[in-house]
């Protein structure tokens, strides 16, 4: 019996989708055991997207999801429309009906995790949302599955292509923040309101995801501590890296030890000899250390309307492979419990930094501000200063130490009457 889907959201990643079944049925029906057939696409603007017919010329249209839920045919419900609202009732209401769920909708299963995975595991339905992180690169089934026997250690990631976008031409063409945004939007990297990329609160949504696959339990997007990269100055790249050798990424996060969950999403400089220094443009990258396998990579376009199919897809496959051979009801995806995480408060987080301060030219300057440093436990590694104009920028690195020192001296040195603004903060992950 071929396996019936209803497509609920047919954007760029839906027809994108219907595309690729249709490009290779061949394929997909090998890998799954039998064919897949689109019985149903439900959209509100359905009756402008004419290149459905093309992609699926049998297809049933719609503008009403629960004609795809109430309908005992399909088995197989694909989520593609994105936020909270429609988006979780229709996965809510295909769960509790029985039926498998792909989605690609980070912000749903980062918020919403507990919620999904007690219901899926209360109806014995399957959610799968490969294309949920880094679009067509397959990081999660290989933490999911791959990595299963691995005690996570960390996880490093450059997670969102528009902010990777914006830095790679901060750093390499010298340009300033709000000049590498509009060009980010110019090629279709960024949308017209990237509040949710520049913020951080995208790469947290992902970063809440791989986390909480990694230690079998939810890890609240409200529980990561989260900087965006609107602030930053180009100046600060450039000197980072002529003095001290460091480049710049929106990084997320995750760390365990000591019976404490570490999490955070910044930007935050790195070596240029480190692998994710190389990420640049649109493309993703992350880094999963586990206790036997070591440092595993994972390179790829985290976004565009192929690439999310791609993983949309591999859920599409696997999925409809459970349903082929009756197997969906008795293998859970994800091992959901409820046990409480401890997390470490980022005050108590251990790191290096990068400081900028912008003081007067004036003797003894230095000695003051290395004082404070000194009376907050911060230690510095190496230091550099140059004049410009009637100011004078210092750039120190540091020895590790706690972000509440670094806090503290920060409180201390900004009130100082050489100061002339606020000291600029970035980690330095190793």
């Amino acid at each position: 019996m071929p396996v019936k889907i209803g497509l609920v959201g047919c954007g760029t990643v839906g027809m994108s989708v219907l595309k690729i079944l249709h490009t290779n049925p061949g394929l997909i029906e090998d890998r799954v055991g039998d064919k897949i057939v689109v019985k149903t696409v439900c959209d509100k603007r359905v009756n402008e997207l004419e290149d459905i017919k093309k992609y699926a010329k049998d297809a049933i249209l719609t503008d009403d999801y629960k004609k795809i839920v109430s309908d005992p045919e399909i088995s197989l419900v694909v989520e593609l429309v994105g936020g909270y609202t429609i988006a979780k009732d229709v996965v809510m209401e295909s769960l509790r009906a029985g039926k498998q769920v792909a989605t690609a909708n980070k912000a749903l299963i980062a918020t919403y995790w507990n919620e999904i995975f007690s219901t899926a595991k209360k109806y014995k339905a399957l959610i799968y949302f490969e294309a949920s992180v880094a679009a067509g690169v397959p990081v999660i089934q290989a933490l999911n599955e791959g990595l299963a026997a691995n005690r996570i250690e960390s996880i490093t990631g450059i997670l969102n292509g528009t902010t990777n976008y914006i830095l790679s031409a901060m750093s390499r063409d010298g340009k300033s923040f709000a000049s590498a945004l509009k060009e980010a939007q110019k090629a279709g990297f960024a949308e017209a309101d990237p509040t949710l990329d520049i913020e951080g609160h995208d790469t947290k949504q992902k970063l809440s995801i791989l986390s909480s696959l990694a230690y079998d339990n939810w890890v609240p997007p409200d529980k990561i501590y989260c900087e965006g990269i609107t602030g930053i100055d180009v100046i600060d790249l450039k000197f980072a890296k002529e003095e001290f050798g460091l480049t710049l990424k929106l990084l997320g996060v995750t760390k365990f030890a000591n019976g404490k969950l570490e999490s955070w999403v910044r930007p935050t400089f790195i070596q240029e000899t480190h692998m994710m220094s190389r990420i640049e443009n649109e493309y993703n990258g992350i880094l999963i250390k586990g206790d036997a396998a070591g440092d595993v990579m994972f390179y790829g376009r985290g976004a565009g309307g192929d690439a999310a199919a791609s993983g949309v897809l591999s859920d599409i496959i696997y999925l409809a492979r459970n349903v082929v051979h009756e197997t969906a009801e008795k293998m859970p995806y994800v091992m959901y419990n409820e046990r409480k995480l401890n997390f470490l408060p980022i005050e108590d987080s251990e790191g290096e930094y990068f400081l900028r301060f912008t003081t007067v030219d004036r003797p003894g300057v230095l000695a003051k501000i290395s004082g404070a440093l000194g009376e907050n436990n911060v230690s510095i590694a190496s230091c550099f200063q140059r004049a410009i104009g009637s100011t004078v920028p210092i750039f120190v690195t540091t020895h590790k130490t706690k972000e509440g020192n670094i806090r503290k001296a920060m409180a201390c040195i900004d009130n100082l009457p050489i100061v002339r603004s606020k000291t600029v903060v970035y980690r330095i992950e190793d």
